[in-house]
């Protein structure tokens, strides 16, 4: 049990500073478009699936499922960014409701996308 919550320990500051990487490193889009919480999100979720798929195929063991599915991608993927940026666009105008509408509908599509290739890259094609 110890061994588990310190690997869910470092994995989330891992996951936590390549968050702050990559708000750092992805630029602002127009509308304040926030494409920096969309990449995090999605590289969590592929992150997600890829380990997930090999921790089925016992290819990684079960304290790598938790230090990269549970800690790094918990400590990457940000959902209360992702709601917050959501507002922040419905809120600054009446266009920007159309722009936040499309930002939630393609954060969940291609997260969806992201864990299911992550899912297929274990080399056996499914679950």
């Amino acid at each position: 049990m110890v061994n588990i919550v310190i690997l869910v320990f470092v994995g989330g500051a891992l996951g936590a500073m390549l968050r702050e990487f990559t708000m750092l490193m992805v630029p602002k889009l127009a509308d304040n478009f926030p494409l920096d919480i969309l990449v995090a999100n999605l590289v969590a979720a592929f992150l997600l699936g890829l380990v997930t798929a090999l921790h089925h195929r016992q290819v990684v063991s079960d304290d790598a499922e938790m230090l990269v599915g549970t800690g790094i991608g918990g400590g990457l993927s940000t959902f209360s960014s992702f709601v917050y940026g959501a507002v922040v666009l419905m809120w600054a105008s009446t266009a920007s409701a159309i722009v936040a509408s499309v930002y939630v509908v393609i954060s969940l599509v291609l997260g969806y996308i992201a864990v299911a290739v992550g899912l297929k890259l274990d080399g056996q094609g499914s679950v």
